[in-house]
């Protein structure tokens, strides 16, 4: 087994493949935790990827599901060795909301990315100064502005970490035109932003569609981000991000209705190289 992957994906075959020993071993999660003497929701956190596992417990747990192959006990013992892995993000554990902190695991490992925004810009591509407007307007209760700091700082740290990988994800945006003119932080901010999703652009990785006013295409999915991934085993995530809501859905309908949507903005959405064209035309009318 390759132990190339992070402790985000590793987690996730980790779960994937505990929770389908314990169904063919024709246990319910309540049996489980009782013969293992845990409590119920320390099985559910396991299963759904919030905690991660130590080894000794993966052990036991293969062991009360009768899996007894050498070589797959060995390869989950390693995949929960991974799970364990402190990463840059792991400081943030206590202080994001659980959907969010296992989000930028996603997102650190990601192979694509798409997004799809019809409020605001993707974290991802946002400028400093246009990230500072978005967290003082969008969360008018952080009263600590060392709050409001760390909350930029670590978007600024995502898109360094992201861009700067080895192998960077592909990115593809779907953006509402709305989002174009809406002038957060003023005309000086909104046209900084701009710019630079022109200079991504071209710089390649990065594709940007714009979903114009005239569009009669319209989800009622929200925005939302689906993260996919190298292996061909990993299974698509969808990220929603919106006010009051913050969730990861891996269930194989969820998914493919999402990318279903976002295949069908992006055949709605001006072609890249005319979003690029509009995006410029409404930044130089912002001079």
């Amino acid at each position: 087994m390759s132990t190339a992957y992070g402790p985000t994906v590793g987690r996730r075959k980790l779960r994937w493949a505990i929770r389908r020993a314990r169904e063919a071993a024709g246990l319910t999660q309540e049996q489980v935790a009782q013969a293992m003497d845990w409590s119920l929701s320390k099985l559910i956190r396991i299963e759904s990827g919030y905690v991660s596992i130590s080894t000794n417990d993966v052990k036991a747990l293969l062991s009360h599901y009768q899996v007894s192959d050498p070589g797959e006990v060995a390869e989950l013992v390693q995949l929960a060795r991974v799970s364990r892995q402190r990463t840059w993000w792991s400081q943030y554990r206590d202080s994001l909301p659980a959907a969010y902190y296992s989000y930028i695991g996603l997102e650190a490992e990601a192979s694509a990315l798409y997004f799809y925004q019809s409020v605001g810009m993707p974290g991802l591509l946002q400028t400093e100064a246009y990230a500072q407007s978005v967290v003082r307007t969008a969360f008018p209760d952080f009263d600590d502005e060392a709050e409001a700091r760390a909350s930029v700082e670590l978007r600024m740290r995502r898109q360094r970490e992201v861009f700067a990988r080895a192998d960077p994800p592909v990115i593809e945006v779907v953006l509402d035109e709305a989002t174009l003119h809406r002038q957060t932080g003023g005309r000086e901010v909104i046209r900084e932003q701009l710019r630079h999703l022109v200079t991504l652009a071209e710089a390649g990785r990065t594709t940007i569609q714009v979903l114009p006013f005239t569009s009669t295409t319209y989800t009622p999915l929200g925005q939302f981000v689906i993260v996919r991934f190298a292996e061909s085993g990993d299974s698509d995530v969808v990220y929603l991000e919106s006010t009051g809501v913050e969730d990861v859905l891996d269930h194989p309908e969820a998914v493919t209705a999402h990318l279903r949507t976002f295949a069908a903005l992006q055949q709605a959405a001006l072609s890249p190289a005319e979003s690029l064209a509009r995006i410029a035309s409404i930044s130089a009318g912002l001079d």
